[in-house]
């Protein structure tokens, strides 16, 4: 909205200082600082609302050291979250772009369904929440929306540069060759050289016409890799500050990979497709951040309020859909490395329980507990300890994932 009255005002009355509104760098950081403030601020405020409507988190005991005294915490704090990231967005976001409007609807969305979930947990007393079947078909339907925008629009394309001329971004030389504007299905694999994976290859064998169906392959791509990730980041959501921690790293890193790609002189100079408009995100996902990191001043260990699933499915949504949008999904497993870990210890020891039982009589586990950091839990360390070493895999995994940009 402020983006949108200070370009009219620079463009119809000259105003001074109303066109720094046009500069990506600037709108970021107002948006990040936004973002921490409405979390510090009115992040309290919310809490003591959540005490006094006695919103508290029902614990299991699961034999864990300091999980008793988390009874009775407030919980649905990723209120706090989606307020930091959604006002920061409408007021700085030019919101006329494709991937902004994409991105608003996915974290809305999401919100939503955790919120549901929440609400049932909360104050309808079930411990269960919502139905997972239903969490899936909510999931399934943000992945069906998402992927048809990206897809459809003619707004969301990519330019290549045919004869790469490696652009210095330092002095901003250009080179002489022309970047070619399509509307592709193209995405980055990493360190492989001309790193690009058409999903239009995916049904090559079907022969002629098979292209017309692409929209098919790429809308379930999306849908399974939102699904993935947003079940990630719930599954992750178990330690104080764990799933806050780990999705700030997560989210600077994509904010830097969103600026190179929205960049034709950092794009030529990487040798990365370059995608037009897709630089408005870096204000989006400023404001992601800004909300992980000022939500952890209450998150972290021993937390104040625990964000539920109303800010974990939509984290792990805003995350996926990102990754999506500026064509780097296939960099999900490495970036969101903790994200995948934790989602494949349950799956591990579910799978290893169910055979185990089957074959001998008598389930068998392969952790301690999962998710997996429950199982460090059960070796006696202590949860601050737990999370901080997770998020320092985090930041491992973040550089790796930037280093594919160059390392081919």
């Amino acid at each position: 909205m402020l983006y949108h009255l200070f370009t009219y005002l620079d463009q119809t009355y000259d105003l001074p200082g109303a066109g720094l509104f046009q500069y990506l760098s600037f709108r970021a950081a107002l948006s990040v600082i936004t973002s921490l403030l409405i979390s510090l601020v009115f992040g309290k405020r919310v809490i003591q609302w959540l005490q006094l409507k006695q919103v508290g988190e029902i614990v299991r005991d699961l034999g864990l050291e300091g999980q008793m005294q988390k009874q009775g915490t407030p919980t649905m704090g990723g209120l706090i979250i989606l307020a930091s990231i959604l006002i920061p967005s409408l007021l700085f976001n030019d919101l006329t772009n494709i991937y902004v409007q994409t991105m608003i609807l996915a974290t809305v969305w999401l919100g939503m369904i955790g919120f549901i979930d929440d609400y049932i947990k909360v104050f309808r007393k079930n411990k269960k929440g919502l139905a997972g079947k239903f969490k899936v078909i909510g999931q399934v339907g943000v992945g069906i929306i998402v992927g048809a925008m990206l897809y459809f629009s003619p707004d969301v394309t990519i330019k290549e540069n045919p004869m790469t001329s490696s652009v210095d971004p330092i002095t901003n030389v250009a080179g002489t060759s022309e970047w070619v504007e399509t509307k592709s299905t193209k995405t980055t694999i990493p360190f492989i050289k001309n790193n690009e994976f058409d999903y239009a290859w995916l049904i090559d064998w079907m022969g002629e016409g098979a292209a017309d169906y692409t929209w098919i392959v790429f809308i379930l791509m999306v849908i399974i890799i939102v699904t993935a990730v947003s079940n990630g980041a719930n599954m992750t959501d178990g330690l104080d500050g764990l799933a806050t921690g780990t999705s700030a790293i997560i989210g600077t890193t994509l904010a830097i990979l969103a600026y190179v790609s929205g960049n034709y002189i950092f794009a030529d100079y990487l040798n990365i497709m370059f995608i037009p408009e897709s630089g408005e995100l870096v204000v989006y996902i400023a404001a992601f951040v800004g909300a992980c990191i000022g939500f952890l001043w209450y998150n972290a260990f021993p937390a104040q309020v625990f964000m539920g699933d109303t800010g974990s499915l939509a984290l792990g949504g805003i995350i996926a859909t990102f990754a999506i949008a500026i064509r780097k999904e296939l960099l999900i497993p490495v970036l969101c490395g903790i994200f995948l870990i934790e989602n494949l210890s349950v799956m591990i020891q579910v799978s290893w329980f169910k055979y185990t039982k089957k074959k001998y009589g008598e389930g068998r586990r392969v952790f301690l507990m999962a998710p997996l950091h429950h199982h460090y839990q059960k070796k006696n360390l202590p949860e601050s300890k737990i999370t901080a070493r997770f998020w320092i895999v985090g930041i491992l995994l973040a550089v790796i994932t930037i280093v594919t940009l160059k390392v081919r």
